[in-house]
Parts: structure tokens; sequence; C-alpha cells
């Protein structure tokens, strides 16, 4: 399976924070950040992965962070937003791939029972326990998406920065996003043109429920605290020798 994380955003709501450091890059412990987990993490649970990360803000230092993946720049991350960067990954758009913000923490169970698992059906990642303060959020019925925002009052659950899409909704995602920015559309999220993919081209888009899952997008320093207190308790996981694997790859 082929995985698309997203990390070219400067970080700018946790400012002075990220001012010369990515979110991404942010530590967990003294050797695991936010982005390295996440590759070590899908190497370990999907040997037969291809990785790409999409970087923009201090992309020279992120690309020296690990190893063995596809980089792929935004150099206009300033300026655009998430349909821009995997408009420049839009190659990777085949067959089954799995699209990841480069600011999610989520535990091992979440990666292995769902997020590292094949599917032939296009789906989100929500979480049903956020009925308030969500920061990107969905509305559903029946287990299909019927809108997703950052404006929503009244939502189903939030959105927790992850979609799989199988062959046939990723081509058609990549036909959509390339039509966007050849109309000058840019400065959206990608998550944007699945919604428009909903209404205008009767695209189903289902749901997954991870309320049961430990999982945090890193927003606020609230957020890297609980993000720390799930790999903290992953850490102590003794599965023949999986974590030691986990915490010391890609150093």
């Amino acid at each position: 399976m082929t995985y698309i994380i997203l990390a070219a955003g400067a970080g700018t709501r946790l400012h002075p924070i990220t001012l010369s450091v990515p979110k991404a890059l942010f530590s967990l412990d003294s050797s695991t950040t936010i982005l390295r987990r996440m590759v070590n993490t899908i190497r370990l649970l999907d040997s037969a992965a291809k990785i790409v990360v999409v970087t923009g803000f201090q992309k020279d230092t992120v690309m020296k962070h690990v190893s063995d993946v596809v980089w792929i720049n935004n150099p206009f991350y300033a300026v655009t937003n998430s349909l821009a960067s995997l408009w420049f990954a839009k190659e990777f758009l085949e067959n089954e791939v799995t699209i990841i913000d480069g600011d999610i923490v989520m535990s091992q169970k979440l990666m292995s029972d769902i997020v590292t698992q094949h599917t032939d059906i296009p789906y989100v990642l929500m979480d049903t326990s956020v009925k308030d303060n969500g920061d990107y959020n969905v509305q559903e019925d029946g287990g299909k998406v019927i809108v997703m925002s950052k404006s929503l009052t009244h939502y189903s659950g939030e959105y927790a920065g992850v979609t799989k899409l199988d062959r046939e909704s990723a081509y058609r995602l990549r036909q959509r996003i390339r039509e966007m920015v050849d109309s000058g559309i840019y400065t959206i999220w990608y998550e944007d043109a699945l919604v428009q993919m909903i209404f205008e081209e009767n695209f189903t888009l289902f749901t997954q429920n991870i309320s049961r899952y430990e999982w945090t997008e890193v927003d606020d320093v609230d957020d890297l605290v609980y993000a720390k207190k799930i790999h903290k308790k992953d850490a102590g996981i003794d599965n023949s020798g999986m974590q030691g694997h986990l915490l010391t790859e890609g150093k």
C-alpha cells in the first residue's frame, strides 16, 4: 500500500514553538518525533509499504530526519494548503492509498487495526466522541459522509486526519485536484475536494468510527502532552520485540 504523509505546513497555530521546528518533528521522547513514529510504525506493520512524505516548511531539516521514503516538496506551502501538497504527490494517487496528516499521533493499536489494513472502499476516520470544539468535522448518515467542514456547528464527529482510498476513488481524487489546481484553486484542504466530489459527482465516502482508540492531532501544547502519553503507553507494550524495533528504527 502507498501512504502519503502531508507534512508541508508551518504550524502557525503553535507559534512561537513552530517558528523553527515543524510540528512533524516535535519530540515524543529523546529519540522519537511525530514523523519518525509514524514512518516507523507503518514500516513495522506493513513491510511492503511505499511511504511518500510531502514537505514544505523547513524541508531540509525534515528530510534529514527519516530515510527510505519518497520525498515530495511543495515549494508554495506558505501560500497554499494541503490540496496543493497532494497535487504535487498526485502521481501516487493510484491503486490503494492512505493519506495521513503529518501532525497526527495514533496508538499502535489503531494503526494496526485500521490504518494499515487494506480497503476496497473509500473512507475517512472520525471520532464520534468529539461533539464540541472539533477542528475539521464530519456529518454522516448511515455510515456515509454528508459533508466535512471546519464550519460545522452540529456534526457526527471529528475528522481524525486519515483518508483511505481504493484504486477507483484515488484516481477520482487525482482527477479532481488536478482540475481544481488548473482552475487556480489551491488554498483549501484536500478533504474539501472530497466534499465537492460528494456533492457534484455522487461520490460515496464512508466513515470509520475510531472513538475507542487513542489519537490526537497536535494543534496546541495540550495536544502534544497527550501525544506523548499515547507514545509512552505504546512504549510499554512488549510484543515479541516489536516495540523496540519501533523506537530504534530510522535513527
